[in-house]
């Protein structure tokens, strides 16, 4: 009961829950409860917990073994898809003629205009900018190694490693509501559409109660929410809502004293065991094609971007070792013992574990990774410092501690940090200014928020499901068309039933004041008051059927990736705000030319849209 607001937060055995599910279930409870003043919403409340009671009684004596599925889909073996492979039917930028049509599943998509001839150095993200996973064995894999880590080392129960994961039902964008155990799905004006508790939808009634009616506007940030802004947190998020089920369902099985936010603190701490002792990335490692795509258009754009006189780096919270192993992977097919350091040609200077958004943000030392060994040096600035006993081999920056530019000669390769700040990296490739530097991730937070609002740099957010819902959104161009024309003849009848309404008002006061005369046209004005009304009704069934049939063709659950209900959604806000272009795969920056300007579409506000003034003329 505590995770609904409740004030009282009595424990409550599963005896005790299905007791009360049964109570409050019947009709003459539910009156009662309705009518009691001042407490509508504990009405609610109790009735949506009541009937996610009786759900979960199904899974009392269950081992927890099957979850909801999304249904079959051709397009499901491929969600997100792959980097696609060269195409003579979509060549790059320097094989074809001027003018070219880019396909528009390839297109770089402009919210701010970016001129290329103004960036002089490009940086990359390593996972899942330059490196996509495959979803259906990395994702599973991470939930199966943070079960792992649940049972081993936090002290839940065994029955969890009997728990199967759909990797397709999380998407991100979402919203985790780490007090209440809820997932959101909410609009650009903080207004949450979809809401899960566990694997239970929420109904109307009790989403508005607790999140759009109360009397505190919430935020969504931290520390009581948490966003799904990357594929990473895909799986993490699905176990969470799997816990959620469980306590709801056996609190008995749930490690004593936890809440579901505790909950979601474990779920994030054996998260980071796993990266901790290695045993998601040895994994991938061992067999890099099982988990990660190729995309042969890498090696080509990086070309390009150099001889166009770009500098290039990487910027990646991944280590030297793991960086090592899929970059000579993607570049060059190589593994294991045949991997090499020929790939840190395509570089002026690589940055590993960087702690993003840290990066950013506060200084700290600098480490250069001895690329053979893997062992880091300590430098002042990024210039090596000689041991005791050692000389040393590069003079100091005056003053001591400013890095030194990097010079890549043809054929030499980039040096390699650790850790470090945006100010050494500047210093390395003599950025004077922020707006020199493009920089392309995954993540809206890490990667793309902070660089832009607190360094000036500009930005590219790769967002590998925008393909597919652009093939989604062609495929049903007539679906938009009718929502739109819909929304229009409800505003018209919505105005007429209005006018008909304010009419009896005004009859009604009028025949009052002259002493009751008779109203003759008050019988017509009825019988077209419900005409209207039932069009109006019929129109507003049609619209809500449409658009749900709509959503789901995107996502069974969740819908369209950047829209809730008919409004952006708030990944989708964050987007238009913070990347200043934004494409389905970072190798699509081949089919443009690095000179190119790419220009945002004209802005344009209610009053000015074409619609509105042709009305008006």
């Amino acid at each position: 009961m505590r995770a609904y607001g409740w004030s009282a937060t009595p424990k409550l055995t599963t005896c005790d829950t299905l007791m009360l599910s049964r109570i409050v279930l019947q009709p003459g409870f539910r009156r009662l409860l309705a009518t009691v003043k001042g407490e509508p919403h504990a009405a609610r409340h109790a009735r949506g917990m009541a009937v996610r009671a009786v759900k979960s009684e199904q899974y009392l004596d269950a081992p927890f073994s099957k979850w909801p599925l999304l249904p079959d889909h051709e397009d499901d073996a491929v969600f997100p898809p792959p980097p696609p492979p060269p195409s003579d039917k979509q060549p790059t930028w320097t094989q074809t003629a001027a003018g070219t049509h880019v396909d528009v599943t390839r297109r770089i998509f402009c919210n701010r205009s970016l001129n290329m001839r103004s960036i002089s150095a490009i940086g990359f993200d390593l996972d899942y900018t330059l490196a996509q996973y495959r979803p259906e064995t990395f994702e599973v894999l991470a939930h199966t190694e943070t079960v792992k880590k649940l049972i081993s080392n936090l002290g839940y129960p065994k029955v969890l490693s009997q728990w199967k994961f759909d990797w397709r039902y999380m998407t991100r964008g979402l919203i985790i509501d780490k007090k209440r155990g809820n997932v959101l799905k909410v609009d650009k004006h903080k207004y949450v559409k979809i809401a899960y508790h566990g694997f239970q939808k929420m109904d109307r009634d009790e989403r508005l109660a607790t999140y759009n009616t109360s009397n505190m506007r919430f935020s969504f940030d931290e520390p009581e929410f948490a966003m799904i802004d990357t594929l990473f947190s895909l799986a993490e998020a699905h176990l969470f809502m799997q816990l959620v089920e469980l306590q709801d369902a056996q609190p008995g099985l749930i490690p004593p004293g936890k809440d579901f936010f505790t909950m979601y603190r474990d779920v994030r701490a054996a998260v980071d065991l796993c990266h901790r002792d290695g045993s998601i990335k040895q994994q991938v490692a061992a067999d890099p094609g099982r988990f990660v795509h190729t995309d042969l258009r890498l090696v080509p754009m990086l070309r390009d971007l150099r001889a166009a006189g770009k500098k290039l780096f990487i910027c990646t919270n991944s280590q030297w070792d793991y960086t090592h192993v899929l970059m000579n992977y993607l570049l060059s097919g190589k593994v294991g013992k045949d991997r090499t350091d020929e790939w840190l040609e395509y570089f002026d200077v690589v940055f590993t574990g960087c702690g993003k958004p840290g990066f950013f943000q506060a200084p700290k030392p600098i480490y250069e990774v001895q690329t053979a060994t893997g062992l880091l040096v300590n430098t002042d600035g990024g210039t090596p410092m000689a041991a005791i006993g050692e000389e040393q081999t590069q003079t100091p920056a005056e003053g001591g501690s400013s890095a030194q530019p990097v010079e890549v000669a043809p054929g030499g390769k980039a040096r390699v940090f650790q850790a470090g700040t945006y100010l050494d990296l500047h210093k390395m490739l003599a950025i004077t200014s922020g707006a020199q530097v493009l920089y392309i991730g995954d993540h809206i937070y890490s990667d793309v928020l902070l660089s832009k609002k607190t360094l000036g740099w500009r930005t590219m957010l790769v967002i590998p499901e925008l393909e597919t819902e652009i093939r989604i959104l062609l495929q049903n161009t007539g679906i938009t068309q009718e929502l739109l024309q819909l929304r229009e003849q409800r505003e018209i009848l919505d105005d007429a039933i209005e006018h008909l309404e304010w009419e009896e008002a005004w009859a009604t006061a009028a025949a009052t004041g002259n002493g009751a005369l008779p109203d003759t046209g008050r019988r017509e004005r009825e019988e077209k008051l419900r005409r209207l009304q039932g069009e109006r009704d019929d129109i507003k069934d049609r619209h809500k059927d449409l658009l749900d049939q709509h959503h789901k063709r995107h996502h069974a659950v969740w819908g369209q990736l950047t829209k809730s209900g008919y409004a952006n959604s708030q990944f989708a806000h964050q987007l238009e705000r913070f990347a200043c272009v934004y494409t389905s795969h970072v190798s699509n920056l081949t089919f443009y030319s690095p000179y190119k300007t790419h220009r945002a579409r004209y802005n344009i506000m209610s009053h000015e849209s074409e619609r509105n003034l042709i009305t008006a003329l």
